[in-house]
């Protein structure tokens, strides 16, 4: 299926199809009104679910598409309006090619699939942004993480820009003072910024992006720097993965804490949260207690919770 004619559909050229109506008209009842959970409760009643079912048997098949899901709703909202799905234009260059998505992002057919069967069941209803909020939403689940509610009635995009998603995104090389800038742009608080970053806790990252780290700083784990070596050589190899979280990559849980106090960050970002800054007291803080699992950890299931239900709201 060409993933254009999925999201097209919010696309003005489409007008002439009568979706098209039913999505503008859906959107603009929205526009300034606050998001709702319960948005499709009478129009497409079983949205969820059927998000919900897709996301849980694209992660039971392959574990590491949780985090592809979560991420993909990440770099799309720095807006949160689809445009990270939509595909260049002869008008626009769109956000996939940006330097944090090219050859990076993933799950693409994962929202293709789920909007495919909520177009045949709710023509024209469920937006793609509320179906990626929903699904990051549902993949962290999958992954053993916490639930939130979810705000529903966002508007989708007809157009993208590469140069924003470029200057918006936070780039896995950035020191602590530029990580605080890009988040604080975005409204969020350092602590939040800190707490959201724990999303780390499944994934995994290219070599390109974390080989400085592991040949050139000093504030590294030798074991750690070794082991991650061994896939990452000095030069070629640029496309080679490794775990952002060494101990439990598969699960949505603290650990990636832990591995910051233990040097075993494995971008530079990451690690700057907890190098001798002003951000190393939130990593052990009462609130950010290294535990074992989230379900050991209340205080920190609830900062989670408040700041995923900031981002995807």
């Amino acid at each position: 299926m060409a993933r254009r004619n999925i999201y097209d559909r919010c696309n003005p050229k489409c007008l002439k199809n009568v979706f098209c109506f039913s999505i503008l008209f859906s959107l603009l009842a929205v526009a300034s009104a606050q998001l709702s959970s319960g948005f499709y409760g009478t129009t497409c009643p079983n949205a969820l679910s059927t998000i919900k079912s897709a996301v849980k048997s694209a992660v039971a098949k392959e574990r590491r598409m949780g985090a592809s899901l979560l991420r993909l709703h990440f770099h799309d909202c720095f807006g949160c309006d689809a445009s990270v799905l939509l595909d260049d234009t002869s008008s626009f260059t769109g956000e996939k090619s940006a330097a944090a998505n090219v050859n990076s992002l993933r799950g693409f057919d994962v929202i293709d699939d789920i909007k495919s069967q909520l177009e045949t069941t709710c023509p024209g209803i469920v937006s793609c942004a509320d179906i990626l909020a929903v699904a990051a939403r549902d993949s962290v689940v999958a992954l053993g993480g916490p639930s939130w509610t979810v705000g529903l009635g966002r508007r989708d995009s007809t157009t993208a820009s590469k140069d924003a998603a470029t200057n918006d995104i936070p780039s896995p090389l950035m020191d602590l003072s530029d990580l605080i800038t890009s988040f604080s742009n975005k409204g969020f608080t350092t602590q939040e910024m800190v707490v959201l970053s724990g999303a780390h806790t499944t994934g995994q990252a290219r070599c390109q992006f974390f080989r400085g780290r592991i040949y050139n700083e000093t504030n590294v784990d030798s074991d750690f720097a070794t082991s991650v070596k061994s896939n990452c050589p000095s030069i070629d190899g640029d496309d080679n993965l490794s775990p952002l979280d060494v101990i439990t990559n598969v699960s949505f849980d603290n650990v990636y804490f832990k591995n910051l106090v233990n040097k075993k960050g494995l971008l530079h970002s990451d690690q700057q949260l907890f190098s001798g800054g002003s951000t190393d007291s939130q990593i052990l803080n009462a609130e950010i207690k290294i535990g074992k699992t989230l379900e050991h950890n209340a205080p920190l299931i609830s900062l989670v919770h408040d700041r995923l239900t900031r981002l995807t709201n």
